[in-house]
């Protein structure tokens, strides 16, 4: 008889539905879903906003370009001497959480002396040449390379002595201004005198001009060559070095460079300071999405409590006519299944527009743009993760209502 009565019943789901959503609360639905859509909202924003503040849309922004610092140490005392990292406070350095790389600079053993014409007037002055590793520059112009065979030396110019030429030097020397194409277009004569004081000529050209490296830069390659070719002494230990910077990382990292009384070259650690703290405010904001959203899934599981107890007779009845916790569990679960999957789409479409008042802000400085596939993937994650909970919530309570029916 009892599957005669399933039988019959089965076949007509909707009377079933109709009957167990008398006793579903709208209002508290209603609640969980506004509820979760913050919470929700507020996790996806955090995250989105967290990797926009760590996006660069242009390459030729220089404002958050503060990955890599340049360290020197303090010249102090009134004796001449010279300072210079030794091997282990390299590694000690190296071994930092915020140093993601490290990089020295190599300076020139050998006097250095330059010659061009500019407008018929020909200039000559001593130069010093330094090298870094080429991961650490901040442009990569094409004629980068050195080959022994051609004796041509490109050279990277630091931009603040292109600019005191033209504003410092120029004006007062009556001679013209030039421009950066321009400047890379003189033919340069270089002259190298080492220890046997034969000089050598080679031909040079400046190629490119960094922002940040404040120095004369040669590639390595022919820094190296020319090292060991015109100085015979010992190598001596870089004064200075570059490092990059993991942003996350940055907590204890002033602290430490002031004990050591190390130098940062510029102004560039501040931008570090604007780094962290969008980080942190991302990561504040993110967590209390998670604490609402948290709150939000407590309400949603206390309301299937009392739902499940207020339609205790119901489903006495239903399994009195054969039915599974399975059989009925399944109807809750696509309310909550839908709800989840409404409240997902909802607040992606919240996070995608309030995402637009801060995207043209963090555009003007070069931020931004960041792949919106990694927020489809957590709001996706969120979705089937808290239905899977919720769905489980619902199989076990069902299973003790059950249970306590039949003992």
């Amino acid at each position: 008889m009892g599957k005669l009565f399933k039988t019959f019943c089965l076949a007509s789901d909707d009377s079933v539905w109709a009957l167990l959503r008398r006793n579903i609360s709208v209002a508290q639905l209603v609640g969980y879903g506004i509820a979760n859509v913050v919470g929700l909202s507020v996790i996806l924003l955090g995250l989105l906003f967290f990797a926009d503040s760590r996006t660069v849309s242009d390459d030729d922004n220089e404002f958050f370009v503060a990955d890599f610092l340049v360290l020197s140490k303090k010249v102090e005392g009134l004796s001449f001497s010279r300072t210079a990292f030794e091997p282990d406070e390299i590694e000690d350095l190296r071994q930092q959480p915020w140093v993601s790389s490290l990089g020295q600079f190599t300076s020139s053993m050998f006097a250095v002396n330059a010659s061009a014409s500019i407008s018929g007037r020909s200039l000559s002055t001593y130069l010093f040449f330094e090298s870094v590793p080429d991961e650490f520059f901040d442009i990569k112009p094409r004629q980068w390379q050195w080959d022994p065979e051609k004796h041509f030396i490109p050279i990277i110019l630091s931009k603040d002595y292109l600019s005191l030429y033209n504003f410092g030097f120029a004006i007062p020397q009556g001679l013209p201004q030039v421009s950066e194409e321009l400047i890379g277009a003189l033919p340069i004569t270089v002259r190298l005198i080492g220890e046997s004081n034969c000089p050598e000529y080679f031909d040079a050209s400046i190629v490119g001009f960094s922002s940040r490296f404040n120095t004369i830069t040669v590639p390595q390659s022919f820094m190296d060559w020319a090292n060991a070719r015109y100085y015979s002494g010992e190598e001596t230990s870089p004064s200075r070095l570059i490092i990059k910077v993991d942003r996350l990382q940055t907590k204890d990292m002033h602290t430490y460079l002031a004990d050591h009384e190390i130098e940062v070259a510029g102004d560039k650690q501040n931008l570090n300071k604007v780094s962290s703290v969008l980080s942190s405010v991302s990561a504040v904001v993110a967590a209390g999405g998670v604490v609402i959203s948290a709150l939000a899934l407590f309400i949603l599981l206390l309301s299937i409590y009392l739902l499940l107890q207020k339609s205790r007779q119901t489903l006495r009845h239903l399994m009195l006519l054969g039915y599974s916790p399975r059989d009925v569990g399944r109807y809750y679960e696509t309310v909550v299944a839908s709800a989840n999957v409404a409240i997902t789409i909802i607040a992606f479409a919240v996070t995608i527009v309030v995402r637009t008042f801060w995207q043209s802000r963090l555009a003007d400085v070069g931020l931004g743009g960041a792949s919106l596939w990694p927020i489809v993937a957590v709001a996706a994650g969120y979705a089937v993760g808290v239905t899977m909970f919720n769905i489980a919530v619902i199989r076990s309570l069902l299973r003790n209502i059950w249970a306590n029916e039949t003992n």
